[in-house]
């Protein structure tokens, strides 16, 4: 097939916008990065412009979106950067940090350490643990039914990737990041760098980044194949942003799927991806409640 114009300017896109984010985290004046809530603006900068790509310029249109996915999905966006964000800060950032000082650890080399660097750092030592808590899910049970209704969706779309259950949501968030005194806007720049690769690599946007892109950084193919229907596919590919570590430890596939989801496809509602972790003990009690021939009491059936 012939590659378009179009084709080969939405396939630089994905490295344009990180450039852009390094470029603005850089060189931003300090009146303006300062701003508390200036990191959820660019975050959600990122999903929006990335999602009005999809319209532009799609790679499948079996997974356009429509009004239910959208919905769907902004209900997560929201839970991500309220109730998960605040349940990661309380249960994990501000103990990490007050353990921190207990120990007496001090990291202010950082302020010497050159600014990209630090950029680096923040997105190698975040993906890190994230790449081991994904491969986690995908090979043990009690881990695997937290993060399943992930692997429901039946499409992807930019903002796909917030969409899961809440425990696997926390979990996923968790990082040693707090450990570390980084220049803020190299931890900012880090963070939505980060943001730019994963959201490209479930949206629906018909880019191929070059090679040099793709060798280190999650692409759309990547990830789709992680999300296909083929149970084997799942169990590669883990990296989020940083496919480097999946061919580095072994778990890189190739290849891509269009057809997304598990169980026959069927696309969970919120309600039932939120107890999904806990569907097998609600079968159990339900099982134990009726009995073997389906009396409420549990006890034989009547004749």
């Amino acid at each position: 097939m012939t590659e378009t114009l179009k084709d080969k300017v939405f396939n630089h896109v994905p490295p344009a916008m990180i450039a852009l984010v390094l470029l603005f985290w850089a060189f931003a004046p300090k009146a303006v990065t300062d701003v508390p809530w200036l990191l959820i603006v660019t975050s959600s900068a990122i999903t929006v412009i990335v999602l009005l790509l999809e319209f532009v310029h799609e790679r499948h249109s079996g997974w356009r979106m429509n009004r239910q996915e959208f919905f769907t999905d902004l209900f997560y966006v929201v839970l991500s950067s309220t109730v998960i964000a605040w349940l990661s800060k309380t249960l994990a950032e501000d103990p990490l940090l007050a353990l921190k000082d207990w120990l007496g650890i001090s990291t202010t080399w950082m302020a010497e350490v050159p600014w990209l660097v630090q950029v680096m750092m923040v997105i190698v030592i975040l993906e890190f643990g994230q790449y081991w808590m994904h491969r986690l899910m995908h090979n043990s049970t009690p881990f695997w039914l937290t993060h399943a209704p992930h692997h429901h969706i039946t499409q992807l779309n930019a903002a796909k990737g917030a969409v899961g259950n809440p425990i696997e949501l926390f979990l996923i968030s968790l990082s040693v990041l707090a450990f570390f005194d980084f220049d803020t806007t190299a931890l900012f720049a880090g963070l939505n760098t980060l943001n730019v690769i994963s959201t490209f690599a479930h949206a629906n946007v018909k880019a191929n980044p070059p090679i040099w892109y793709s060798f280190f950084f999650t692409t759309i193919r990547h990830h789709s194949l992680h999300h296909s229907t083929d149970y084997a596919a799942t169990r590669c590919n883990y990296g989020n942003s940083l496919i480097l570590l999946d061919r580095i430890f072994g778990t890189y596939c190739e290849g891509e799927g269009v057809l997304v989801g598990q169980d026959d496809r069927r696309r969970l509602s919120i309600w039932e991806q939120t107890i999904f972790p806990f569907q097998p003990l609600i079968d159990r009690y339900k099982a134990r409640k009726t009995g073997p021939a389906g009396d409420e009491s549990g006890g034989p059936a009547a004749a």
